[in-house]
């Protein structure tokens, strides 16, 4: 029993990833997804999909209170949903323009391009960076 994990999730989606076994350790490496067979390569993207569930946030809607913990209302890829934020600490910024969020379960959320986002939602999340 194997499954996958990428070496660098948000920063390097593409490159790096190994076979972890059961206890841990690492069974196989490859650099690069497209350098594996197409059968195997499906059923990697598939447990990876399971594994990194990091929905994307496209707007924000709401917060309960500008201090935290606050409560967010966002829409995201996923659909609309409702998560806490315990911390300003729990906002942090990635390269680029790229932001994670991690709600007080530990769920991540991506907003990918802090620019792309509408002005509302920048203007809430600007008053916590």
């Amino acid at each position: 029993a194997v499954g996958p994990v990428r070496a660098c999730p948000l920063s390097a989606p593409a490159d790096g990833r190994s076979l972890v076994g059961a206890e841990g350790r690492e069974v196989l490496w490859s650099d690069r997804l497209d350098q594996v067979p197409e059968p195997a390569r499906m059923l990697i993207a598939e447990e990876l999909a399971l594994r990194e569930f990091t929905p994307v946030l496209e707007q924000l809607l709401s917060v309960s209170t500008f201090s935290t913990p606050s409560t967010w209302d966002v829409r995201t890829d996923r659909g609309p949903t409702r998560f806490v934020l315990k911390a300003e600490e729990d906002i942090r910024r990635l390269s680029g323009n790229a932001l994670l969020l991690t709600d007080a379960n530990g769920l991540c959320y991506r907003v990918k391009d802090l620019a792309a986002l509408d002005r509302h939602s920048r203007k809430l999340i600007d008053r916590f960076l």
